[in-house]
């Protein structure tokens, strides 16, 4: 089963760049626009997400602190 990555990146060209890498690869790629549509994404998703891939500065949640809030939910 390929490995699930989130790529997190409020610019949709670095976004859909990493992603067509990663697929090409064979991983399972989720894209998210910002911090929180990330941690969105990441509580919903019906399967295990195996690495996050994340800009740091983004509008409405930077990357530091989608960190703070994964590594304060106890998941």
């Amino acid at each position: 089963m390929a490995k699930h990555i989130l790529v997190v990146d409020d610019s949709k060209t670095v976004r859909n760049l990493v992603a067509f890498i990663l697929k090409k690869e064979g991983f399972k790629v989720t894209t998210a626009e910002n911090g929180l549509d990330g941690l969105e994404k990441l509580y919903s998703s019906q399967e295990k997400i195996d690495l996050i891939i994340s800009d740091v500065n983004m509008p409405k949640m930077d990357g530091f602190k989608v960190l703070e809030r994964i590594r304060n939910s106890g998941r």
